[in-house]
């Protein structure tokens, strides 16, 4: 027969738990790895948005020059561009969520041709938020 096993044996021998110190480093690893996953996927998000930023803009600046090399006008406003089918619809901006926001560069008028109406010659992000690398979006 065997007999139970207390959980002090006696002088010099361990028990079977485990100690406070090693529940608390395992407890701080959890932490650590915890928040570096967390800093990691809000960087990531943020690295994505400004993907999409990047590639908005450079098909809606794409769109304006062939707008203009095709009318040689720019373009009155961004919908002009959609309805005159140079782009399906006018993107959201990803930072702040929103078509209206974008910031439009009207183009300088022609001293030769002082009836022309100015068009959109460049555009930017609405947003006030700095990025990853430390420039303003609305400087894109």
């Amino acid at each position: 027969m065997v007999a139970a096993r207390s959980i002090y044996d006696g002088p010099g021998r361990r028990h079977a738990g485990f100690t406070l110190i090693e529940l608390m480093i395992v407890m701080s690893l959890i932490v650590v790895l915890a928040s570096i996953t967390i800093s990691v996927n809000a960087n990531g998000q943020t690295r994505a948005r400004e993907a999409v930023l990047k590639e908005d803009l450079f098909r809606m600046r794409d769109a304006i020059d062939q707008y203009y090399a095709d009318r040689k006008a720019y373009p009155p406003t961004l919908e002009d561009l959609v309805s005159a089918k140079y782009l399906r619809a006018v993107p959201t901006d990803p930072f702040t969520n929103s078509v209206e926001t974008w910031q439009t560069t009207l183009s300088e008028l022609d001293p030769a041709n002082p009836s022309e109406v100015p068009g959109i010659f460049d555009v930017k992000s609405g947003s006030d938020r700095v990025s990853l690398d430390g420039t303003p979006y609305s400087t894109w």
